[in-house]
């Protein structure tokens, strides 16, 4: 019933589906193939299905957007994620322009109950945004943002990144939580919760979201906010993409001025102890324009270990040095890179050490305290290996971000004072087997200290188990909001919350 719904054409899809195939099809943006092959596929739950070629050209016929197979230019840029350990192939992919082509996209993969991942920046750790077999839907080609500076409002869509909306907010003086690095896609960051260097200070992206559009996966559009379908709303403020794609972000925008203090202050690992002792000590107690965190990183090959602190500073710049000395206070550095930098560029320092751009597993979790055993468990096992790069960071909370209740949203960390990640990565092409197997064994010390994990760490092995426990007591909710927007789980490949049914 599903594919007869989704394939009753229109007339205008026909037209132009009948269009001469020597007629120029870009000034269309799809591609629709002369005689598209017919696709070996696979459901959400691991059939197999075939899709006949005349159905992805209607598919194709129906989009604005472009519908990529295994042999078109562009397929293989699309298909492919940050983290090179995944190396997926879609049976097809399409590329939505707007929120029509999403819609359309989300009824074909409903018609045929396909496995399906969104992509929007693709930093997905455990490579939920591509897939084998399944339809990709990657949303690229659906990047906008527009700023309201009177009402201090930016409207953003679906496969925006964030940087994107710093660039564009700050020119107006004016700013909202939006991650660390730049080419981070707002619809995954978002709909996990989404920390950043000004968190403390106005709290997560979903403590600044105002309104949501979701195509929901019978490929209705729902509006979303505080007033309307507030569940919803609710849901999506860090049950990840398991109730639908967002196609529109509204978020509230604070006045900031663009000159911050930001940087790394380094220390030989020798220091590592110290380093994390004076975090522990100080980072509670610090103002909430402060943001900072701690880092022991062993470089590959014959790089030289080390430690330090990286902050960003958005209060007034006077009291910098004041804020800033006891991360200073350890004696003479290796650098101290602290400095007054343009936010947006602090945004972007990021980008090219973040561990998702190669092969890479990361481990992660909240804790609620730093106790000496904490610290112990972290130096403990920790060590470097030529063949690889190994690094401990925190992500601090706190701040406003701890002033909401657990259960005024999905995301359900409030109380926890930071995120603890250890990131191992390795060249691209060599086995990842003992990379693997150090951190899991590294990680067993530090697991008894953490409280849940942020969904937007999601690891390859978690469990439905783990996902269930990890939203903690507002998974009941979660369940209730999936039966209502998604009970046939069309949206899985996340922290998925399996519906009732």
């Amino acid at each position: 019933m599903k594919r007869r719904t989704f394939f009753k054409s229109t007339l205008a899809a026909a037209a132009v589906a009948s269009l001469p195939r020597t007629r120029p099809l870009s000034a269309l943006y799809r591609p629709v193939p002369q005689d598209p092959p017919d696709l070996d596929a696979v459901t959400g739950d691991g059939a197999s299905v075939t899709i006949r070629g005349a159905d992805v050209a209607e598919l194709a016929a129906k989009m604005r957007g472009r519908v990529l197979l295994p042999d078109d230019e562009g397929y293989d840029q699309a298909r492919r994620i940050l983290n090179a350990s995944f190396d997926k192939y879609p049976a097809l992919v399409v590329q939505p322009t707007g929120t029509a082509d999403v819609r359309t996209a989300v009824e074909f993969a409903g018609a045929f109950g396909l496995l399906t991942a969104v992509k929007c920046g693709g930093h997905s750790l455990s490579g939920k945004s591509t897939c084998d077999r399944g339809l990709q839907i990657d949303l690229s080609a659906h990047r906008d943002v527009r700023i309201d500076p009177a009402a201090r409002r930016a409207w953003v869509t679906g496969g925006s990144l964030l940087g994107a909306l710093d660039h564009e907010s700050m020119s107006h003086g004016l700013v909202t939580t939006m991650g660390t690095v730049s080419h981070t896609g707002v619809g995954g960051l978002v709909t996990g919760g989404g920390f950043g260097r000004v968190g403390r200070r106005f709290g997560l992206a979903i403590d600044n979201l105002r309104s949501v559009d979701v195509v929901t996966a019978d490929g209705q559009v729902v509006h979303a906010s505080a007033d309307e379908n507030e569940e919803l709303f609710w849901g999506v403020r860090g049950g990840s993409g398991n109730f639908g794609i967002v196609t529109s972000f509204e978020f509230e925008l604070h006045p900031m001025q663009r000159e911050v203090v930001a940087g790394t202050v380094v220390y030989p690992v020798e220091r590592a102890r110290d380093v994390l002792t004076v975090f522990a000590e100080y980072s509670l107690e610090a103002p909430d324009e402060l943001d900072s965190g701690f880092f022991v990183g062993y470089p590959p090959g014959d790089e030289s270990p080390a430690c330090g602190f990286y902050v960003c500073w958005s209060g007034p710049a006077d009291r910098a040095e004041a804020v800033l000395a006891p991360y200073r206070s350890l004696g003479t550095p290796l650098a101290d890179q602290i400095q007054p930098m343009d936010y947006v560029a602090v945004q972007k320092s990021g980008d090219i050490d973040d561990p998702r751009a190669r092969a890479a597993y990361v481990k992660s979790g909240f804790i609620p305290a730093m106790p000496g055993g904490l610290i112990d468990a972290i130096l403990a096992g920790l060590d470097g290996d030529p063949r690889r790069s190994t690094g401990v960071f925190y992500q601090q909370s706190g701040g406003a971000i701890s002033r909401v209740p657990n259960d005024a949203t999905a995301f359900a960390f409030r109380d926890a004072i930071g995120n603890l990640l250890c990131s191992v990565d390795w060249a691209t092409g060599d086995d990842p087997t003992d990379h693997v197997a150090w951190i899991k064994e590294y990680w067993t010390a530090i697991e008894p200290y953490l409280l849940g994990f942020y969904v937007n760490d999601l690891e390859l092995e978690t469990t439905a188990a783990d996902v269930n426990a990890n939203y903690r007591g507002n998974y009941e909710r979660l369940v209730r909001i999936k039966d209502r927007y998604d009970p046939e789980n069309l949206f899985r490949l996340n922290a998925n919350i399996h519906p009732s049914a």
